[in-house]
């Protein structure tokens, strides 16, 4: 720019000298002139340069002003993602608060409280002042603290402990760990895959205790190593177990078993099949083999049981079991039956079975909540704290214990039973229900008369977190 305004004045210069007439001034005139001119021509020269000088200060100031205009640009942005961004432990409600950070980190309070009161009704004459022990009775059937979360890396855990009665003792105790997409493992005191009624939380249940088969045959919790495969439809569950926590620290616990469970679930429009098995095989062990099969008369609320096989010498169980069930919408159909085979040293062999058959529907615009091979919480639609009612269901079952056979007269207890369940929030459940049974070759006889009925009538108040 510099080079080009210099010509440009240069060759005005020389043109106004070129048009100036030869007679208008002499050659000394002319020397002035063109002194003046260069003089001008030097001032306007240096004009240009402090002109250009300004000009790049100014333009060096403009970059300078743009950069910092990107960087505030960008430090705006990154402090606005960072506004936005979730906090590193969020906090959910969840009948109790759950807290998750990054990383797969999560941690979860659990707790249960279950108040049973109920009354059993049975002829006079019970042998062993069996009477003195039925009537009206009131428990706290649960109450339960403990906690659940996961760790980085697929591994979880829970713990539950039972603070209930006179002692205190773990119910779940484990760690898992997810070994692939459909593979989990457990490691820790757990259920060895029961079937379906032992495997849904007592949380879930339609009646306020499970079938009598259930208690007959000594489900429990127990120390083991266990893995379960889910693909689709499919549910394959096993594991090896050793004695339940309150005896295993003992030396003649010597108490193993080996527990296989399938469930095939294919949904089937808006409703699910629900078909399953599982095989279970316990080895009796230690200085003292035997074993006792008994079953209560469809409460908790008594230790009196009318059938009962009393202690037997034994060293082995074999069971076998068959579970279905159809879940859609409000309405729910379930059964199972089970045979085990107790292998007696000496004597002949005992098979002992129990089943029950279960209907229910929900009165509500509800739906039974089913998955995982197992049932699930329901969670009202209107509850009370959405201005409705809550969710009702009726549900009615009828189940049979069988503890006769190979010698051993341990009594037949069979149980209908009806059932109505109103659950006003999620995390809250009220539950009454009555059951008539009937008991033949009974362990308890009435007026030496083993064949008799009872009636009993009881109610739960529940509240889970």
């Amino acid at each position: 720019m510099n080079i080009t305004l210099r010509t440009s004045a240069l060759a005005l210069a020389v043109s106004a000298g070129w048009a100036m007439p030869a007679h208008a001034a002499d050659a000394a005139s002319v020397q002035e002139e063109l002194a003046a001119m260069r003089a001008q021509m030097q001032a306007m020269a240096q004009r240009i340069d402090t002109l250009e000088g300004e000009l790049a200060e100014a333009n060096a100031k403009a970059d300078t002003a743009s950069q910092a205009a990107q960087v505030a640009a960008q430090t705006a942005t990154e402090a606005k993602a960072t506004a936005e961004k979730a906090p590193p432990v969020q906090v959910a409600f969840k009948g109790a608060p759950e807290f998750s950070g990054e990383g797969g980190w999560r941690f979860k309070p659990r707790g249960r409280v279950q108040l049973d009161a109920g009354g059993i009704n049975a002829p006079s004459g019970l042998s062993g002042s069996g009477n003195d022990r039925l009537g009206v009775g009131t428990e706290l059937r649960r109450a339960w603290i403990g906690f659940e979360g996961a760790m980085p890396g697929g591994v979880g855990y829970r713990v539950d402990v039972s603070v209930g009665g006179s002692s205190v003792s773990l119910a779940d105790a484990f760690v898992s760990y997810k070994a692939g997409r459909h593979v989990t493992l457990k490691l820790g005191n757990q259920k060895p895959f029961t079937g379906l009624e032992d495997l849904t939380a007592n949380l879930y249940t339609s009646f306020t205790e499970r079938s009598a088969v259930s208690e007959a045959f000594g489900f429990e919790r127990r120390l083991g190593l266990s893995a379960q495969y889910t693909s689709g439809d499919v549910i394959v569950q096993g594991g090896v177990f050793s004695d339940n926590l309150s005896t295993i620290s003992a030396d003649t616990a010597k108490v193993w078993s080996v527990d296989g469970r399938v469930v095939f679930a294919p949904k089937l429009g808006s409703s699910t099949l629900h078909l399953g098995g599982s095989a279970h095989y316990k080895e009796l062990g230690g200085s003292v083999v035997s074993s006792r099969y008994r079953a209560r008369p469809f409460l908790h609320s008594t230790d009196l049981r009318l059938v009962d096989t009393g202690t037997l010498a034994a060293d082995s169980e074999t069971q076998l079991m068959l579970e279905g069930a159809w879940i859609s919408g409000r309405f729910h159909a379930s059964a199972e039956s089970r045979w085990m085979k107790v292998s007696r040293p000496g004597v002949a062999n005992s098979t002992f079975t129990g089943g029950y058959g279960e209907v229910g529907y929900l009165l509500t615009d509800d739906t039974t909540a089913y998955s995982g091979g197992v049932f699930k919480r329901i969670k009202p639609r209107h509850g009370l704290d959405k201005g409705g009612m809550g969710a009702v269901q009726v549900n009615a079952r009828y189940d049979w214990v069988d503890l006769v056979d190979g010698g051993i007269m341990g009594g037949r207890q069979k149980t209908a039973g009806l059932s109505l369940v109103w659950i006003p929030v999620s995390n809250l459940r009220l539950l009454v229900n009555y059951g008539h049974s009937w008991v033949d070759d009974a362990a308890v006889t009435a007026d030496g008369d083993g064949s008799y009925g009872i009636d009993s009538m009881g109610m739960r108040a529940q509240i889970d977190f």
